[in-house]
């Protein structure tokens, strides 16, 4: 299904994500975390890698900046080469702080330096709207990630998008001095809950998923509670537990490109949707990438 969809959709560019840096608690020293495995090569020629980097280890003080952005690189490398890849961009995904913009700045500088890529970086709104504290990194161009606004809860409505979330600071975009995509979410999942205390996400979990399983009983249209304990998917579900289901529909995304347009500065190059996934599609029209890009 995946490759039909590129294919539908004469899909000229793919991101993928190559793996995460995270932060060892005992050393404290930065480590590749889940590298991608390749089953097989790309079809799309114009790759471009993802690193996302936790933000502890733009925290970390024994981080030497340089050495981190050359191993990255590196690895980076090593992937492309055992997969007889190549790449002329590399995106940097790392929800920044105040408190670590200084060490991810720098490391922005020096990937950028070594690299002699492309490179753009995610965009996160509370960056966008506080931009003159938050500084804005050198790079080619930015990806606004307009998802994953809310506050995970039981209670909350979507934590995914929530429009009135996102209103305040929308506006802001006319003012941001970087070039921006964007990336839409194309994605559900289900808030996983124990006696009031949230266990974890479970991804590609939808409504039809749990409606069609015995095991559950809905409590409302997005929520549902385990009838008796079981496993699915190799989680464990006790008697009780509560599953909270959160997606994103057709007119959510079509909400999404009308506020943007009016609020971009520029029409964006690229409109980039997360994630492309079998589990995912299945939940839309096959003409949806086109609905929405028509939008902008």
């Amino acid at each position: 299904m995946e490759q039909e969809a590129i294919k539908e959709n004469n899909v000229q560019k793919i991101y993928i994500r190559y793996f995460d840096i995270d932060l060892d608690a005992k050393t404290k020293e930065a480590f590749p975390r889940t590298p991608i495995h390749f089953i097989q090569k790309p079809t799309i020629k114009n790759i471009v890698p993802v690193v996302y980097i936790k933000n502890e280890v733009m925290l970390a003080s024994s981080i030497v900046i340089d050495s981190l952005a050359q191993k990255t690189l590196d690895f980076i490398q090593i992937i492309n080469k055992t997969n007889q890849l190549s790449c002329n961009e590399i995106q940097i995904d790392c929800d920044w702080t105040l408190k670590s913009s200084e060490n991810y700045l720098a490391f922005i500088e020096s990937f950028k330096r070594i690299s002699h890529k492309k490179i753009s970086a995610t965009i996160r709104l509370h960056q966008v709207k506080y931009y003159k504290k938050t500084k804005v990194p050198n790079v080619h161009s930015g990806v606004l990630m307009y998802y994953n606004m809310g506050t995970i809860g039981l209670k909350s409505l979507n934590s995914i998008y929530d429009r009135t979330i996102a209103k305040p600071y929308i506006s802001s975009l006319k003012k941001y001095p970087l070039p921006l995509n964007v990336a839409l979410p194309l994605y559900a999942w289900g808030i996983h809950s124990r006696d009031n205390t949230i266990l974890g996400l479970r991804s590609k979990l939808t409504i039809d998923d749990l409606k069609a399983d015995i095991n559950f009983t809905a409590i409302d249209e997005k929520t549902f509670k385990a009838v008796q304990s079981n496993y699915r998917k190799g989680v464990f579900y006790k008697k009780e537990d509560i599953v909270k289901i959160e997606a994103i529909s057709a007119s959510d995304l079509k909400e999404m490109a009308t506020d943007l347009t009016d609020n971009l500065p520029q029409k964006p190059k690229e409109i980039i949707f997360y994630d492309l996934d079998e589990d995912n599609l299945k939940n839309y029209e096959k003409t949806i990438f086109k609905q929405i890009t028509d939008r902008f």
